[in-house]
């Protein structure tokens, strides 16, 4: 059976949030009831994983419509051209954010009532997540061996997404017909959305894991413990290079060397079709505190200097294939992608 968990609520133009801050220790949820706080929320990891942020998005361009009364179309367009600059900067890496304000802008445009077709709109983009992440899982799950024992790292799970998930949406459905014995779980410095969320969802459904810190990966994968790797992808160029989670290349390394299968599991809103080139992917850089600290607590003297990039580039080369909703893409990936695309 399809277990669908969503991280956020929208009602009476309200969005909800489940704080993943919090998680595993508590559940609780945010209300936004303007972009602006959408923006922050997102901005600060109230909701996180680049599909889930895409849909936030959207939902966050229906709120600023919220006071409409009497309103032009120009007047609305003018609140969405707002909401869409707040709502742009608050995370650069994830594609999905962008593209879901231009989808929105997209459907304004060709509306006379604004209000109700951008709102129907973002509930078009989440339910689209929902079937896309359950297409991944199925095509993902066929590249692996029955009783595989799957590495994955952050978290690209329900969480992330509208529901399912996208690499932990390949890992519950291989577990659904017994392809996946086992899921180790990276912890994921320095949030600890291993840890603290894929840990948590994996425990949920009872599937068989165990956690892991970042650095171990290599010694398991020379023991022969890992028969595959599947990571989730921020951000894909039309070339095949892949931003994820800092420490996703690293993975992708030690695997290459291993000869072990190295999958990156995305729908194709993660796919940038404007850039080629990883060089051309913006890098978040977090705040330092992040690093010198854990769950609140320093680890570091204060005055140590530290870099805090979110985000890493894995280069074609290293990938072994990439699973989207339409299909399983290999190398050459520009080839590949643009089927799919067309």
């Amino acid at each position: 059976m399809v277990k669908l968990f969503s991280p956020l609520k929208f009602n009476k133009g309200v969005l909800e949030l489940l704080d993943q801050r919090l998680l595993p220790h508590k559940q609780e949820w945010v209300r936004c009831v303007t972009p602006q706080e959408v923006a922050k929320a997102i901005k600060e990891m109230v909701v996180r994983g680049a599909p889930a942020i895409g849909i936030a998005a959207a939902f966050g361009m229906a709120i600023a419509l919220n006071e409409r009364e009497n309103w032009s179309k120009e007047k609305a367009f003018e609140a969405l051209r707002t909401a869409k600059v707040s709502l742009a900067s608050s995370r650069p890496t994830a594609v999905n954010l962008f593209w879901a304000l231009d989808r929105i802008m997209a459907v304004a445009e060709k509306s006379e009532d604004v209000k109700a077709a951008v709102t129907e709109e973002a509930f078009k983009i989440w339910e689209e997540d929902k079937r896309q992440n359950l297409a991944i899982g199925e095509n993902g799950a066929r590249l692996l061996k029955i009783g595989s024992r799957i590495l994955t790292h952050c978290n690209a799970g329900a969480l992330a997404t509208g529901g399912y998930g996208t690499a932990l949406g390949v890992i519950r459905w291989g577990f659904s017909q017994g392809r996946v014995s086992k899921v180790w779980v990276d912890e994921t410095r320095p949030l600890l959305q291993g840890a603290r969320l894929t840990a948590w969802e994996l425990a949920g459904e009872s599937i068989p894991h165990t956690l892991i810190t970042d650095n171990m990966a290599g010694w398991l994968m020379q023991k022969g413990e890992v028969d595959a790797v599947v990571v989730g992808a921020d951000r894909i160029t039309k070339r095949g290079f892949v931003a994820n989670k800092i420490g996703t290349y690293s993975l992708a390394v030690l695997a290459h060397h291993h000869g072990i299968p190295f999958y990156v599991a995305a729908p194709t809103s993660t796919i940038d079709w404007k850039i080629e080139d990883g060089k051309e992917i913006p890098i978040e850089k977090r705040e330092e505190k992040e690093v010198s600290s854990c769950m609140g607590r320093a680890t570091a003297p204060k005055a140590t200097p530290t870099y805090n990039p979110a985000f890493d580039v894995t280069p074609p080369e290293l990938i072994t294939a990439i699973i989207t909703e339409k299909g399983v893409v290999f190398s050459p990936y520009q080839t590949g992608l643009q089927a799919i695309k067309e």
